[in-house]
């Protein structure tokens, strides 16, 4: 047993944190959602949330900062509405973990994420005129916020919006982390209010840090080598599967 869990469950949960650093480092997302479905699997369900909450903090810190301290504080002025949601959300849905039937939860982020991402696979390019990003970012932060104060995955609502607005590669990057960094604050304060973090749960949570870090470095040396086109198809194509999953778990329960 290590910090309270069997030896082989937490091999298994220092090898997601791997896998889902390495994804996020390619493409700039996913850690969260890797780590959830990941852990759930074969944890209780708020230990599996309690594990992703640090990695994720500090590996967008990483992300946030990659460009330097002006270059976030650009994307941060410039998508201070669509953060703004995400904050307020999060904060407001947190006290709904434990009220919410999980299926209904990621049935209900899972279709409409699967069908975005898929019908863009199949070259059905959907790039939002500028006049609709006001509407975009409201829509798409609350919607993310709300899912991620419930379940630590904010990421699909934020990356179809980015998406939907043809950002440029490196640009995105560095918006997922401003926003997810903003987000994983207000989560790490949300869950050490809602019990889901403590004495118990952050050793373990601060212990897959590690793993994750290392997953993220090796991650990010891929992404630096894809073109804007394969980059984008590699983020779609990691966006449907995770939609899929989501979808998978919902019906499943």
């Amino acid at each position: 047993m290590i910090l309270g869990i069997d030896t082989d469950l937490f091999a298994a949960a220092l090898a997601v944190a791997l896998l889902a650093g390495f994804v996020k480092g390619a493409v700039g997302f996913a850690m969260p959602m890797i780590m959830i479905s990941g852990l759930s699997s074969f944890l209780p369900a708020d230990l599996a949330l309690a594990g992703l909450v640090l990695a994720t903090l500090l590996t967008n810190i990483a992300q946030a900062f990659r460009q330097g301290t002006a270059a976030a504080w650009r994307s941060l002025r410039r998508y201070r509405l669509l953060i703004g949601c995400v904050v307020l959300a999060i904060g407001l849905s947190a006290p709904l973990v434990a009220i919410l039937p999980d299926r209904v939860m990621y049935l209900l982020i899972g279709l409409p994420i699967a069908a975005f991402t898929v019908s863009q696979l199949a070259g059905r390019q959907l790039i939002l005129p500028a006049r609709h990003r006001a509407r975009a970012e409201i829509a798409m932060g609350l919607t993310g916020g709300f899912f991620g104060g419930i379940s630590g995955v904010w990421g699909p609502p934020v990356i179809a919006y980015l998406l939907s607005f043809n950002t440029e590669k490196t640009e995105m990057v560095r918006v997922q982390g401003v926003v997810f960094l903003i987000g994983a604050v207000m989560l790490l304060l949300a869950h050490l209010g809602s019990g889901v973090l403590n004495a118990q749960s952050l050793p373990f949570s601060a212990v897959l840090v590690l793993p994750a870090a290392l997953g993220m470095w090796a991650g990010v040396r891929l992404q630096d080598r894809l073109d804007p086109v394969r980059f984008r198809r590699a983020t779609l194509a990691v966006l449907a599967l995770a939609g899929l999953n989501l979808i998978r778990k919902g019906l499943m329960g």
